[in-house]
């Protein structure tokens, strides 16, 4: 094997910084389970040093391949209930963004599964009001979204070296050894 996660989380938290946490957290992605990553992840997300949720998942949704752009929505999508789809569509009238969710809903019912050319048409302002209205009305799509992006460890090292630092110190303090 000659790979110890926890001696590279344990070596990073010693003398890690911003400039060097993407190759780390290259590595420790390819090696820690998807719980231990989504729970690093959703730990930056929280973090009063990272911008608020709604703000990176704009971000991301703007580095993202068409087919993982769709995933997001419709993962935040499907957290959201018929009557906060509703009020978001409503008080998006006029922004483009109403128009282009009505067009993925059935009569006002739950949404339809996006496909990735319909994702490709959203902007990562769009993005951020809908991951932001998810999360006033659902918090655990925080969670949610960080088990989805621990899938996706490629688009989170986009998010810079304070980020990754966050998300690694997390990491480290639940690794076991």
């Amino acid at each position: 094997m000659g790979f110890d996660l926890g001696s590279l989380l344990s070596q990073f938290t010693s003398s890690g910084t911003s400039a060097n946490a993407t190759d780390h957290f290259d590595k420790v992605a390819q090696s820690a389970s998807p719980d231990l990553l989504s729970q690093g992840l959703s730990a930056m997300f929280h973090s009063d040093q990272t911008p608020p949720f709604g703000q990176i998942a704009g971000q991301l949704f703007g580095q993202a391949n068409p087919g993982q752009q769709a995933g997001m929505v419709n993962q935040i999508l499907a957290s959201m209930g018929p009557g906060v789809l509703a009020s978001l569509l409503n008080g998006s009238k006029g922004s483009g963004l109403g128009a282009i969710l009505g067009q993925l809903t059935q009569g006002g019912a739950a949404p339809v599964v996006i496909t990735p050319d319909q994702a490709s048409k959203l902007t990562p302002e769009q993005v951020q009001v809908i991951a932001s209205h998810a999360e006033q009305h659902n918090p655990g799509i925080v969670d949610e979204m960080s088990g989805f992006y621990a899938q996706h460890a490629g688009l989170i090292k986009t998010l810079g070296g304070a980020a990754l630092t966050i998300a690694l110190a997390k990491m480290a303090e639940r690794h076991p050894g």
